[in-house]
């Protein structure tokens, strides 16, 4: 049997497998409202009902109230023309919307269209509101929920029209407009948000809470200022997920975040799913921070921050250093304060990164003794194949003011610095002692963008560990190879002329 369901929290109804048909009843935002006699007809397919031997039917359905009194519409709830309950009372009548369930034998089912219909007593005094109906196999008791909610996930982009006074005012006090809401969050596991709270690195907050049909939100806004509004908004469109969302203009500093992200627990980091967020409130800070929890019960934290944008060296050589005591190049490359140590007052260390990149600086992390071992005067070369070097930086003068100081030197900013994945630090002149040391190297490129830190925890379990890093960008449309060869060749000879001028600067500054 095919999932099987009918929602009416939105207009037209959410089908699967089915077709409704109802008298005396209209769509009310969120449900199906049923006046006394009213009746609602729902028709769907089985193909073998000998697969069947009993079914699970939920609906789930709401009285309204009579004023300070519970409702009252007592329903019949028929099969094939066969009674599955007779007058029944929703419990709690004015209150929250219940889910009833009932238990349908497999008897009652027949190969083809069966007929289920939902109807109010004649003597109903108050509105039978309809908010969904589910049919499943028993051993299959659930799905047909899962399946309506994943088609309502569907489109998890939304725009909300707004409005705010302020806190503890007079209830009679009027709401002011204020800005468009555009947000989007998912985690790939087609379930909606209940909850949604966002903190702007202004200083701005803001948590929400939605109506479950997405219709409506309510909650409260604090300013920079720290002014609290009260805050509400109704939904004025919503539509699938699209790269880019070309139909949704985003305002000011906000942009849409997509990261690929890792779960915490068992000791390790695991693979989890993506996770996009934009959230647009129309105000001048990006968001920070971004808090839900979504209509099954699971929630998360993302705190979004710079990652750090170091490069790994994966190897390293070095034109001396002292094996007999350990004092070697791999530890300028290794997570300790294992030194490396030449026997000379200039060294050569030629780095292998992981991958090619374009510096934006470096770092230098001195040794634990001896301050005239540090280097004084440097410079720092790029290859591509490890064998043509194009300069890029160079230092005379430098000085360690600590032991185990690490000092981050900067490369000159230009556009198109090229993507080495080889590296030479060339000390040309240490601080006045016999030998040279250092304790670590670092390469580092710009920023690809913003990661987060934060938790995630599913309902009826405990929190683990959630962080996620920016998925790059499509690359963009078609520079020719050729063009983007030469392009190449002229920034080669760009940095070959200013090579050979800075080698002269350093030659006459060392005659001085």
């Amino acid at each position: 049997m095919e999932a099987t369901f009918a929602d009416f929290s939105v207009h037209p109804a959410r089908l699967a497998n089915t077709e409704i048909r109802h008298q005396g009843g209209r769509f009310a935002g969120s449900h199906l409202a049923l006046g006394a006699g009213g009746s609602v007809t729902m028709e769907f397919e089985v193909e073998d009902p000998a697969d069947i031997p009993q079914a699970t039917l939920t609906m789930t359905a709401l009285v309204s109230r009579l004023g300070p009194a519970p409702g009252y519409a007592p329903v019949d709830v028929l099969l094939q023309g066969e009674a599955l309950a007779e007058a029944l009372i929703v419990p709690g009548g004015g209150d929250l919307p219940q889910d009833n369930v009932f238990a349908v034998p497999g008897h009652l089912l027949k190969a083809g269209t069966n007929t289920l219909e939902i109807r109010s007593s004649a003597e109903a005094r108050s509105m039978f509101w309809l908010y969904r109906i589910t049919l499943d196999p028993v051993a299959e008791r659930g799905r047909s929920e899962r399946a309506r909610t994943a088609q309502a996930a569907r489109d998890s982009v939304f725009t909300y029209r707004t409005e705010h006074r302020p806190a503890h005012g007079s209830p009679s006090r009027p709401w002011q407009a204020a800005p468009r809401l555009l947000f989007h969050l998912d985690r790939d596991e087609h379930s909606l948000p209940a909850q949604l709270g966002w903190q702007g690195d202004d200083g701005t907050e803001t948590a929400v809470g939605f109506q479950s049909n997405m219709s409506d939100f309510h909650g409260v806004h604090r300013a920079a200022d720290g002014t609290a509004y009260e805050y509400r908004g109704r939904l004025t469109g919503r539509w699938p997920y699209a790269e880019g969302l070309p139909d949704t203009p985003v305002s000011g500093s906000h942009q849409l975040h997509r990261f690929r992200t890792e779960e915490g627990w068992g000791g390790g980091w695991h693979r989890s799913h993506d996770l996009r967020i934009l959230v647009d409130d129309g105000g001048p800070a990006p968001v920070e921070r971004v808090t839900w929890r979504d209509q099954r019960g699971d929630s998360g934290v993302a705190v979004l921050h710079t990652l750090s944008n170091e490069v790994e060296a994966t190897g390293v050589e070095a034109s001396d250093e002292f094996e007999e005591a350990g004092e070697i190049a791999e530890n300028l490359i290794e997570e300790s304060r294992d030194k490396w140590l030449a026997g000379e007052d200039v060294a050569v260390l030629d780095f292998t990164l992981a991958r090619p990149a374009a510096l934006t600086s470096y770092t230098l992390t001195s040794a634990n003794d001896f301050a005239e071992r540090d280097p004084r005067d440097w410079a720092l070369l790029g290859s591509h194949d490890g064998d043509d070097w194009t300069p890029l930086d160079v230092r005379i003068g430098e000085r360690f003011t600590d032991r185990f100081e690490t000092r981050e030197f900067f490369l000159r900013p230009r556009a198109d610095m090229p993507a080495f994945r080889h590296y030479r630090l060339d000390i040309t002149r240490n601080s006045g002692g016999d030998e040279t040391q250092l304790t670590g190297v670092r390469f580092i490129e710009a920023p690809a963008g913003k990661g987060f830190t934060g938790y995630y925890q599913r309902c009826d379990e405990g929190p683990i560990g959630y962080r996620g890093t920016p998925v790059p960008s499509a690359p963009a449309a078609g520079l020719p190879v050729s063009r983007l060869a030469s392009d190449l060749d002229a920034a080669v000879a760009g940095l070959s002329e200013t090579a050979r001028s800075l080698a002269a600067l350093a030659a006459r500054l060392r005659g001085n």
